[in-house]
């Protein structure tokens, strides 16, 4: 079987490569917390921002400096992806490829970020399950919003 006949049978939703939305990532390190073999290396540093014209106090947030995966170490779990709470990390099916030095297989984050691209769109929804209930809600919200502004 030939690179492109193997590529070519690997399923949409394959577990190839990770990809970062670096401006999704706020550095909140719950991926490389998670982690349960610490593959994921973060760097980062917080800068202040100051008040708003009404006031108040200065703020802080956090700036990523690097953000890098070993795939000498990762088991392909997807806890990091799971746990996420910015939508920062998500499955690729491109293939990582194989290294002739262990050293190579540390990628940082602009090589994570060049697989965006390739990244599939979500799966459709099921036309047969249930409304979510948060659309129900939001819809009972926009309802009562409605019959509030016609009085």
């Amino acid at each position: 079987m030939t690179g492109a006949e193997r590529a070519a049978a690997i399923p949409a939703r394959s577990r190839g490569v990770i990809a970062l939305i670096e401006e999704n990532c706020t550095s909140c390190m719950l991926c490389a917390r998670e982690c349960p073999v610490w593959c994921i290396h973060i760097d980062s540093h917080q800068e202040a921002l100051p008040a708003g014209p009404g006031g108040g106090r200065d703020r802080t947030r956090n700036v990523l400096d690097r953000f890098a995966i070993d795939w000498s170490l990762c088991m392909y779990c997807s806890i990091c992806v799971e746990v996420c709470p910015f939508e920062a990390l998500y499955w690729s099916p491109e293939l990582a490829p194989a290294e002739a030095d262990i050293r190579d297989l540390l990628h940082e984050r602009d090589r994570l970020a060049s697989w965006v691209p390739s990244v599939p769109p979500p799966d459709p929804l099921d036309e047969h399950a249930p409304p979510a209930k948060e659309l129900a809600a939001a819809e009972k919200a926009a309802a009562r919003q409605g019959r509030r502004a016609q009085r």
